[in-house]
Formats: structure tokens, sequence, C-alpha cells
């Protein structure tokens, strides 16, 4: 920052410096920072007028509902009395998501760091590309893909995990049937966010200081010591944060799930055997038959549905707040 000498000697700042302390702001800057409050005031408007918009519409399905909203797995809002809870979409929206996450973040993990720090910048830039292009399919081909292709491909995977894994009770199967279930969900869903927790992470890994890679390297460390004690460290907010936001897209996925789940508003623990359901799946699946109950019902359920996905989404930010490298901070 340039500065001037008054007679006295003490330093003072020069026009151009006082303009971007914002002694004297030029009226561009007052123009932008005119629209970036407006457009910050404009997203909190949006959203407070959709959580009153949902709040205002659940009201008449919880003040006829005869049964306990948060714990009942029932649904049939229409019916007089009206009697219908939101457990069972809960466990199925919880459990899909789990899978999803279980399967996704690992192989998210892994596919940054190889584009980051191992692949060579031609294969890096391919494989980079084709991962992010996963982004752009829509969910109907994924739901379509997991019914024709997945579900019978899946049925071995099914076997196997009952066959060994049986005495763990979310893999025991009594039916023996593999379709529409909840892992194959999951596998679907692990695939659609997983271009979403590999874009974050990869530029979280490219933002790593050079210098902390070389230190490590010529301190004698190995290429996983190196990315254990110098990527890792710095880029385990990102990390988190990229793993969030993917888990926000499997919480409100639709389409996909709807195609591959049976419906059902049973909690079955057992992930291979057909069953469940999930929150966006039912209003998709629901909403055309549904009469004027049952269309509130399904808004109140989607309010839950937005309170979980904001709850998910502010944490992520909460996470990024915490570094300065990723918040702006400096």
């Amino acid at each position: 920052m340039s500065t001037t000498l008054e007679p006295t000697g003490t330093p003072v700042p020069s026009s151009a410096a006082r303009g971007i302390t914002g002694a004297s702001v030029r009226p561009g800057d007052r123009v932008f920072l005119g629209l970036s409050r407006g457009a910050g005031l404009l997203i909190l408007l949006t959203m407070a007028s959709i959580a009153i918009f949902l709040v205002v519409k659940a009201i008449p399905a919880l003040q006829a509902n005869t049964a306990n909203f948060l714990t009942s797995t029932a649904w049939f809002p229409d019916q007089s009395p009206a009697v219908f809870g939101i457990a069972a979409l809960v466990f199925g929206t919880v459990m899909t998501s789990i899978v999803a996450m279980v399967l996704a973040v690992p192989v998210g993990i892994g596919i940054a760091l190889f584009i980051a720090h191992y692949a060579p910048r031609r294969l890096a830039t391919a494989l980079g590309f084709v991962t992010d292009l996963l982004a752009a399919v829509p969910s109907i081909i994924f739901g379509m893909w997991g019914l024709q292709f997945l579900t019978p491909h899946m049925e071995g995977l099914g076997e196997w995990l009952n066959t060994y894994l049986g005495f763990i009770p979310i893999f025991t199967n009594t039916l023996g049937l593999y379709s529409k279930s909840i892992l194959i969900a999951g596998v679907v869903l692990a695939i659609m966010i997983l271009p979403t927790i590999s874009a974050i992470t990869r530029e979280v890994f490219v933002q790593v200081p050079r210098d902390h890679i070389e230190a490590a390297l010529a301190l004698g460390a190995t290429r996983w010591e190196m990315v254990r004690l110098s990527i890792f460290p710095f880029a385990k907010p990102g990390m988190i944060s990229a793993a969030m936001l993917g888990l926000g897209r499997a919480l409100g996925e639709t389409i996909a799930v709807a195609l591959i789940l049976s419906a059902s508003y049973d909690i079955n623990r057992h992930i291979t055997e057909p069953g469940g359901n999930t929150f966006a799946a039912n209003i998709a699946l629901r909403w055309n038959e549904a009469g004027p109950i049952g269309l509130s019902a399904l808004v109140a359920s989607g309010l839950v549905l937005f309170v979980i996905t904001l709850v998910v989404n502010m944490g992520a930010r909460a996470v990024i707040a915490r570094r300065a490298e990723f918040s702006g901070a400096n």
C-alpha cells in the first residue's frame, strides 16, 4: 500500500489506498456492493418464503392427523380419520443415504487423490472429465439403469452377503428375494453423488501447498505418508464438506429411487430385502393420486426433508468456515 509523508513524518494512506479501505468508495463499488447485498437478501427471502409455504400447506394435514406424525409408519392421509406418519420414510431416506455415503465417499476421495497427485496430466484431465460427466446424466437414466440392469446383477451380491455376512442383521435375507431393495437404491445413489464428492475433494487436494508435499518427501516420507501427513490434514474440512454436500443430494433424490424401491411403509432393517421408501420418492409416487389432505400430508413430509437438507448443508458450510483457507477470511 503506497503512503505519503506529512511534514511531521506521519505516514498517510494515498488516495488509492483510501478508496480500497472505503473512505472514498467509487460509484462502481457502490453498485457492486448493492447488487451483492441484494443477491444475498434475495436468497434468504427465497428460503424463508419456501419454509413459510411448506408450513402453511402442511398445517391442515397435521391438524387432521390422528396418529403420531413422527413415529407412525402408516400412510393413509385421505381416509377418515387421517392416519399417517413419517417413521418409515425417515428410515428409508437415512438408510439409502448411509449406503450411498459408505460406497461413494471412499471411492470419490480415492479418485480425487489419484487425479490430483498420482495420475499423469493427460490421464488426470480425461479421468476428471469423465467423472464430472456423471453429474450431467439425468436421474431417470440412473433409475432405469438401476431397475433394468443393476437389479438383476445385484442378486448374486445379495446372496453372498446373506450367506457370509448374514449374522449381521442388515444383511440377513429371510425372503429369498433381492430386488427393489435399499441396497440397490443406495448403490445407484452412490454413483449419482460420486461426481460431487470427487470434484470438490479434487479441488481441495490441488490447493494443498506444494511446500508441504515437498517437505514431507524431503524428510523421507513415502507417498502414502506424505498423503496422510500433508494432504489429508489440510484437506480435511473440504473432504467433510464434499461428503455432506453429496449427502444432501442423496437425501433429496426422487426419480431414481422411486423406480427402484418397492414403496412400502414398513421399517425393514434387512437392506437386501425388497421394501423401503424415502421422502422424495413417496412425494413423486403419491402426488397425482392424493386428495386434499393427502397433498397436505405430502407437503408436511417435504417440510421435514427441507429441514433435514438445510441442516446438512448448514453443517457443510460450518465445516468450511472453520478454515480460513476455504472461507475467504484471509
